[in-house]
């Protein structure tokens, strides 16, 4: 089942309302602006849709989980892009995005690429006119309202302003990735080119 949220409700908001209904049999996703409730074989999908209808009334705030500190070297292909859009310099640029604190808002693309939201909104960007073939993991990138680290090579779109080491996805270890929906993250400069 799929439920969609208003623009003034946060998908984040949404899913931990559904969570604390403590439904047995369902596995709670959202996305941008959605919540998808995924129901296990057996569990009836009218009464779960009786029950999630509640959560607008009684949704509470998203689950707060920890944060996670990406050590950050900014010195992406297009910062100076994103600066001139912003209207600012490249330190400045790299000062508001580290001064921000964001919230995995869902986890989607590829394994452990984390769409992050509650960035500086005058680093609010498009995408680039045209995708890159390859975009190197560990990239840092915007677009529109989210902030993004490539956790592998693959092609890709948005706006690369810096580069981290950290690795975003392991099948080798529990958890794979340290993101999450509702995980906190940071960013710190670690230096530069």
């Amino acid at each position: 089942m799929l439920v969609e949220t208003a623009a003034e409700e946060s998908p984040l908001a949404v899913a931990a309302g559904i969570e604390a209904l403590g439904i047995a049999g369902v596995e709670i996703v959202p996305a941008a602006a959605t919540v998808l409730v995924r129901l296990a074989p057996g569990v009836d999908p009218e009464g779960v849709a009786r029950r999630v209808a509640l959560v607008e009334a009684i949704a509470p705030p998203a689950r707060r989980l920890p944060m996670v500190v990406v050590d950050a070297v900014y010195d992406g292909d297009d910062l100076d892009d994103v600066a001139r859009m912003a209207g600012c310099s490249r330190d400045e640029v790299v000062a508001r995005h580290t001064g921000a604190t964001y919230e995995v808002a869902f986890v989607g693309f590829a394994p452990g690429f984390a769409y992050l939201i509650g960035g500086d909104p005058r680093l609010r960007v498009p995408r680039r006119d045209a995708p890159r073939p390859v975009v190197p993991s560990g990239a840092i990138a915007l677009a529109d309202v989210y902030t993004g680290i490539y956790p592998r090579p693959s092609p890709g779109g948005w706006q690369l302003i810096g580069r981290t080491d950290r690795v975003l996805f392991d099948p080798t270890v529990d958890p794979p990735s340290p993101f999450e929906a509702g995980v906190r993250v940071r960013f710190v400069a670690a230096g530069a080119a």
